[in-house]
Parts: C-alpha cells; sequence; structure tokens
C-alpha cells in the first residue's frame, strides 16, 4: 500500500501541483485544526436533530446542504479550501455539488470502484472533488482508496443497484483493480484530500465505534457545461462567472428557507435525470 507524506498548508506548491496532474489525487492537506472540524461536526449534527424524520430535510442535508445550511454555503467558499482547488483548476470556480457522506458505526456500507464523471454530464472532466473528514477516516471507519494516475483513462462502467452501495447506480468500473495499486486515504478531522473526476476511488464498510463523516465538495472551473447546455445549479465559490453556464444558488440567510428547499428539489431532479440516465433499472 502506498504512502502520502503529511501536507500542511492552504496553496499549492508547483510540485504539489504537478503531483496532482500525476497522480490525480493529492492528499492529506490539513486546512484546519480538529478543534474547527469538530465545530463543523456539531452544527451538522445539529441539524441532522433539527431534521429528525422529515425526508425533505434530511436529503437537502445530504445532498444539498449548501443551498439550505448556512455554515455550509461558508465552507464551500472557505479559502482554506478553494485556495489548493484554485491552483488546479483556475481562480474561477463553480461548487457543482455538496455531498454529505457518513458512514454509522457498524454500517455495511460501501463504495465501489468508479470515476466519479463518468454518469455527471459535465462536457468536460475539468472537476476536483475536495474531501473534507469531519471525524477520523481510516480503513477500519472506511476510508477512500485511490488509485494514483488512474484519472488519464476513462473506462467502462456497469450498473449494480446494490443494497449497501452509497452511489445512486452502485455503479463500478468494469476492470479489476489490484490492490497494490491503490492508497488508503486515512484522514484526521480537520484534514483533506483532493481527486479528480476521473480517478478511480472506493471506500468499505464502517467497522469502527464512531460515525466517518466526510464532506465531499465538487468544484468545476465556470467554463465548464452539462452537455447540451443543459442548465443545472451549481454555486459561485470563488473569482466570478464569466459563462453563466450554469443557474447560481443564493447563499442561504437561515438554515432550511423554504424557497431554498424548494429550489435544491428542482435542481435535484433534473440533476438526478441526469445520473440516471441509460441506466437499466
Amino acid at each position: 500500500m502506498k504512502r502520502f507524506q503529511v501536507i500542511q498548508m492552504t496553496h499549492l506548491s508547483r510540485y504539489d501541483v504537478a503531483k496532482f496532474e500525476q497522480d490525480g489525487c493529492l492528499l492529506p492537506l490539513t486546512i484546519m485544526d480538529e478543534v474547527d472540524a469538530l465545530e463543523l461536526r456539531r452544527q451538522l449534527e445539529a441539524a441532522e436533530r433539527f431534521a429528525g424524520d422529515d425526508s425533505r430535510l434530511k436529503n437537502a442535508i445530504k445532498a444539498g446542504g449548501n443551498q439550505v445550511l448556512p455554515f455550509l454555503a461558508d465552507l464551500c467558499r472557505d479559502p482554506r479550501i478553494t485556495d489548493p482547488v484554485a491552483s488546479v483548476l483556475g481562480e474561477d470556480l463553480l461548487l457543482w455539488a455538496c455531498s454529505l457522506f457518513v458512514k454509522e458505526p457498524g454500517s455495511d456500507s460501501f463504495i465501489s470502484w468508479h470515476q466519479d464523471v463518468h454518469y455527471w454530464g459535465l462536457e468536460e472532466a475539468s472537476e476536483v472533488t475536495a474531501w473534507l473528514a469531519l471525524s477520523p477516516a481510516t480503513l477500519e471507519s472506511g476510508c477512500m482508496k485511490f488509485v494514483p494516475g488512474s484519472h488519464k483513462t476513462r473506462v467502462a462502467h456497469r450498473d449494480t443497484f446494490a443494497v449497501d452501495n452509497m452511489l445512486t447506480r452502485g455503479q463500478e468500473i468494469a476492470v479489476e483493480v489490484d490492490d497494490a495499486d491503490t492508497v488508503e486515504v486515512n484522514l484526521r478531522p480537520g484534514q483533506m484530500s483532493l481527486h479528480h473526476g476521473l480517478t478511480f476511488h472506493a471506500s468499505g464498510p464502517n467497522r469502527s465505534a464512531d460515525r466517518r463523516i466526510g464532506i465531499a465538495l465538487r468544484f468545476v472551473p465556470t467554463s465548464n457545461r452539462q452537455e447540451g447546455n443543459v442548465r443545472t445549479l451549481a454555486t459561485l465559490a470563488r473569482g466570478e462567472d464569466r459563462f453563466g453556464h450554469f443557474d447560481l444558488t443564493p447563499i442561504p440567510a437561515a438554515p432550511f428557507e423554504p424557497e431554498a428547499l424548494e429550489r435544491f428539489e428542482r435542481g435535484q431532479a433534473l440533476s438526478r435525470s441526469i445520473l440516471l440516465r441509460g441506466a437499466g433499472m
């Protein structure tokens, strides 16, 4: 199993940018101390408690937290996150999606080997995901694994719709992955990884006694667009949008504003239709 050197910085050096371009991933980046990460976890879990059994609120937290929760809207524009991403994609950034990945203690939930942008319907594969740990991400708790260098080739996928698979279609790449070629994405709270939209990645079940909590912030340059000029939602995270390919979401003033919830649900319905296009359901 390969290992990466710990990097503690906000801006990426030329070496780090070259490393990312070579490997399609970079980790771990220490962007905040554990106190800050634990505060984010506290706010997130408070929002989860408020949502309770309300499926609308729970879904919005999971798939569009930045659109309905002010503290997550702030996070997606935090320079500690956007500085490293801008080093790779440029200064003008859109947040294409904000996804919460929680594996409860003892959960069988897993994510199969896949490439993110394979199903996203983007014209260009120029996408970077910043995955921020709010609790320890270890092999025991079901941390991600990457295959460095795999972003250079787009491969075929197959749908499984497996019950415990956290992906929309249970999608998995149609090629074998040699464990010797993989790297574990072990992260402490306050650390994040970066990976390219075509980098092979996966994660196993959580066998630890704590929740494994991660927030995936998915960034694209403002020049990217959906295929066929379909207009989906995005959030301006940094710089200026000189292209106007997406409908930009406003920053929520308060948690779970009715208009924000309705906007998120309309946008999610369109995005889901793109994600499920051609699925053998």
